[in-house]
């Protein structure tokens, strides 16, 4: 399943997150993402078109999309029945778990305690998300728990912002990082997706070593 996550994220080490109110922003927010030089997007199920949006998105060929904020087995289900290529979920559901290796679809549960991350390794999962990564302590949490867990690999996720994106991807556990300020509902509000486009621009440009 990781090997599985590493060939979805294609060497990208941005993770867009969206939370998207209606399927119709998702082809323009994909034109911009793409333009932008996102190669892979979340979208959370976290409003009534989130399936719709998935959908339209996977159709639009330019990125590899994935659900996120999947809480329950029913969710993963639904999720990967519209097309979705990968799951995030914020914790560590053994149901979702479960389904998600029954689908045969990359999944990356969510830790935030060392507990948390004992029980993910022993499932066999190496990959997990750190959330919310900056209420949790931002980097220094990272550190702390990467410290005794050298195998494991990191999608820290929650309150990050441009500012704090390098800081995570210097860490070399840092498989990729997870962030919603380069399109927020604000912005699909707003039509906003030149500037969507230029926050991915600059995020993207981040990354590279």
């Amino acid at each position: 399943m990781t090997a599985g996550l590493a060939a979805v994220l294609a060497g990208s080490r941005l993770l867009p997150v969206l939370t998207v109110a209606s399927a119709a922003s998702a082809g323009p927010l994909a034109d911009a993402l793409a333009a932008g030089g996102a190669r892979c997007a979340e979208v959370t199920f976290r409003t009534p078109d989130a399936e719709r949006v998935v959908k339209a998105m996977v159709a639009h060929g330019a990125l590899t999309v994935g659900a996120g904020t999947v809480l329950t087995a029913e969710q993963a289900e639904r999720a990967v029945a519209a097309g979705s290529q990968f799951l995030v979920s914020p914790g560590l559901d053994d149901e979702v778990i479960a389904k998600a290796m029954e689908l045969r679809v990359p999944v990356v549960p969510g830790v935030a305690t060392a507990s948390e991350l004992m029980r993910a390794l022993k499932a066999g999962f190496d990959t997990v998300k750190l959330f919310p990564a900056e209420p949790l302590g931002g980097t220094a949490m990272l550190r702390a728990l990467a410290a005794p867990f050298p195998q494991a690999r990191f999608v820290p996720t929650g309150g990050i912002g441009p500012d704090q994106l390098p800081a995570y991807l210097r860490h070399p556990s840092v498989l990729a990082v997870g962030g919603s300020w380069i399109a927020t509902p604000g912005h699909l509000e707003r039509g906003a997706y030149d500037e969507i486009r230029r926050l991915t621009a600059e995020a993207v440009e981040r990354t590279a070593p």
